[in-house]
């Protein structure tokens, strides 16, 4: 009896290590079967955040005793038989720069730190509509301005692949906790690749909506509530399904907007390889990839060729990439701009005036993009919706494109100086880190969705992501690609040391 009973116990044990790393879905269908209640599910994260958390610093504020009271409710409710939503009982974070009532919202700005939130972003209401159980908040940098996560708050977040590594930035504390198995789902924003790189970075799916269907409020500096240009909020997960089942969460026009519209995003209308249509770009001259990247995106290409998709490796939208990058850069600095006090607004002007008409610098357009006047910013502005009329084309013959999120697997962490002063090895070389601002730009500059996907591991053993960027409003269809990349080529794979 007792050989027979310790396979079973060795199977529970696996099974119990694995159960962190499920997908939301996942976790959903365990609480709904009633393997286990809501408070042991939570239970089961704080202890894995008490474990782990020390050493990654990815949770930086948390609400266990709020939690325990919304898991104890949410059991109450499914013994009642009542209907919950699609994230009944799910313990999750988010990202420290949305508005949670009575937690702190400081984007790691030492001048906000004592600053809490009265209410709670669109995002947050929405979730916890839907039966999340949200139970801390997770670390940025600075002004959500960095590809490392890192601020004079909360101190340094390590990435769970390599602690001598960044996790991305801005939503870095988000993807470290999804990767270790801290957290069941969350939610990030990106205007800079802020989803797309710290996936890439550490291995798991993030998915940057169409601009202007997730509604922004609540995920602002205090006292701001504009909708901003360029930036997104989205969702991280460790599975495509979730991205979809979040974003299904997050989706759909504010309280005015609801008055006069509704969103209606297409399904995916290409769900198998044979189906699909792909070009692929694996670097540029505006941004050198690392050949170790490129290698990880190449076998996505070579693996979709194989199932019988289409794969371009030339096709391109009619776009020039170096106007690309420059019209997105200017838009992004403008788009940040309203953060200057007038004394830092003058000093940018003055430092602008200064500069020679030929210097295209990342420093000189972030100089010119913060100053812009707004007959400037109209004629970019023109520039820009010309670029989606040539990406609108593009999709009329193609389905995706996919390419890199980032130059370079994750980095060593380097916290000297600004990042435009800062430099990361490419293929041997030492190149500005703001050169990679490109493969962001390339799908945010014209609003379109891009998800990203783990596309393997370098040599090194290091995560990488592939970027799938799809037409305005084609959501969906970039999921559906990472969806069917998981299911036959890359899951997520959790990093080792976290059991």
């Amino acid at each position: 009896m007792a050989a027979r009973a310790e396979p079973a116990s060795r199977d529970a044990e696996i099974a119990a290590r694995a159960l962190p790393f499920q997908s939301a879905v996942q976790l959903r269908s365990a609480l709904q079967r009633k393997q286990l209640s809501a408070v042991e599910l939570l239970e089961l994260y704080l202890r894995r955040v008490e474990r782990y958390n020390p050493k990654l610093n990815a949770i930086i504020a948390t609400d266990f005793d709020g939690a325990r009271a919304r898991a104890r409710a949410a059991d109450a409710a499914t013994e009642r038989g009542e209907a919950v939503g699609p994230l009944h009982g799910i313990p999750m974070t988010i990202k420290e720069s949305f508005d949670v009532a009575g937690m702190p919202t400081t984007w790691g700005i030492p001048e906000l730190k004592n600053h809490r939130a009265s209410g709670n972003a669109v995002a947050v209401e929405r979730l916890l509509a839907a039966g999340a159980n949200i139970f801390g908040k997770t670390n940025v940098p600075i002004y959500l301005g960095d590809w490392q996560t890192f601020n004079e708050i909360y101190g340094v977040t390590n990435n769970p692949w390599d602690l001598t590594r960044s996790p991305g930035g801005s939503s870095g504390g988000s993807v470290a906790a999804l990767a270790a198995g801290l957290t069941g789902v969350e939610t990030g924003s990106d205007i800079g690749a802020s989803i797309r790189n710290p996936a890439h970075y550490c291995g798991v799916f993030g998915h940057k909506p169409t601009w202007g269907i997730c509604p922004q409020r609540g995920h602002a500096l205090p006292g701001l509530i504009a909708e901003g240009d360029l930036n997104v909020v989205g969702p991280l997960a460790r599975s495509a399904d979730d991205l979809e089942l979040v974003l299904d969460v997050l989706a759909g026009p504010d309280q005015i907007e609801a008055r006069g519209w509704k969103l209606d995003l297409p399904a995916a209308h290409k769900r198998d390889y044979r189906e699909l249509k792909v070009a692929v770009m694996l670097t540029d001259p505006n941004a050198e990839v690392d050949d170790e990247v490129q290698q990880r995106i190449q076998a996505v290409a070579e693996f979709l060729a194989g199932r019988g998709a289409t794969v371009s490796s030339t096709a391109r939208p009619k776009i020039d990439t170096t106007e690309l990058a420059r019209t997105y850069v200017l838009l992004l600095r403008a788009a940040t701009s309203r953060r200057q006090t007038p004394a830092m607004f003058e000093r940018n002007l003055s430092i602008a005036q200064g500069l020679r008409p030929d210097d295209q610098s990342y420093y000189a357009l972030m100089i010119r993009g913060a100053v812009l006047s707004h007959r400037e910013w109209l004629q970019i502005n023109e520039v820009r919706h010309r670029m989606r009329q040539c990406w609108d084309e593009f999709f009329r013959d193609y389905d995706l494109l996919l390419c890199p999120a980032a130059a370079t697997a994750a980095l060593p962490h380097d916290h000297l100086g600004e990042r435009h002063e800062r430099t990361i090895p490419v293929n041997g070389k030492r190149v500005p880190t703001t050169d990679q601002l490109f493969w962001a730009g390339i799908a945010t500059a014209a609003y379109l969705p891009a998800s990203v996907a783990p596309a393997g591991l370098t040599p090194s053993g290091l995560p990488v992501g592939v970027q799938i960027i799809g037409a305005q409003y084609r959501d969906r269809q970039c999921i559906q690609l990472a969806r069917l990349l998981e299911r036959d080529f890359q899951p997520f794979v959790a990093p080792r040391g976290y059991d």
